[in-house]
């Protein structure tokens, strides 16, 4: 998938509707205060973060997508959204964010996207502050459909729970909670294709 030329096209009822559901379960999943920071990591068009933003103090986005991110930018820039700033960034590669700066990391339907999982869920780790939250939001283990139209698809056909536990409470977090709270359909090669969504809360 090209995610620079999806962007025109992103925020299409569907994606808001999920969304919208998406950053009310991450609201009753943790704890957050006014004054917490947050970096929601493969962003793309920042649609859950808009529905957070009044909840954080301030809100940094980053996406490796630069096509999502001129998107995001003129949105942040129409609604005029002061606490929400957007950045083409690949952590992995050139992470220039600050170590133990963010209160609570979110990131959904980006993760499986990305070959090396553990090098991720490190590196995310690494940005958290003590006592910090990385809420995992993606696809439950499934057989390949989801993404079977899009050919050069190499990322993972979603997670086993128990394998991203694992993960991680062996990168050093104390503790990992998770819950399938989200099923839905996606047409593929014009048949309904069934998919749940989970999310994973780990403590630092």
């Amino acid at each position: 998938m090209n995610f620079d030329i999806e962007s025109i096209t992103w925020d299409d009822e569907r994606r808001k509707r999920r969304a919208k559901l998406i950053a009310k379960e991450i609201n009753k999943s943790i704890q957050i205060k006014k004054q917490y920071t947050a970096l929601e990591f493969g962003c793309g068009t920042g649609l859950i973060s808009f529905f957070l933003n009044d909840k954080f103090e301030t809100i940094t986005l980053v996406d490796t997508s630069k096509g999502m991110i001129d998107v995001l930018n003129s949105k942040i820039e129409t609604f005029q959204i002061n606490n929400m700033k957007a950045y083409k960034m690949d952590i992995n590669e050139n992470n220039i964010l600050p170590e133990n700066s963010y209160d609570v990391i979110y990131t959904s339907m980006a993760l499986h996207h990305i070959i090396d999982t553990e090098t991720t869920i490190m590196n995310l780790y690494k940005l958290l502050k003590e006592d910090g939250y990385l809420c995992i939001i993606d696809l439950d283990e499934e057989d390949g459909s989801f993404h079977k139209e899009e050919k050069d698809f190499n990322g993972h056909n979603g997670f086993n729970q128990n394998y991203l536990k694992s993960v991680l409470l062996e990168t050093g977090f104390k503790e990992a909670e998770v819950n399938t709270f989200y099923k839905d359909e996606k047409l593929v090669e014009e048949r309904e294709v069934e998919y749940s969504l989970f999310l994973m809360v780990g403590r630092k």
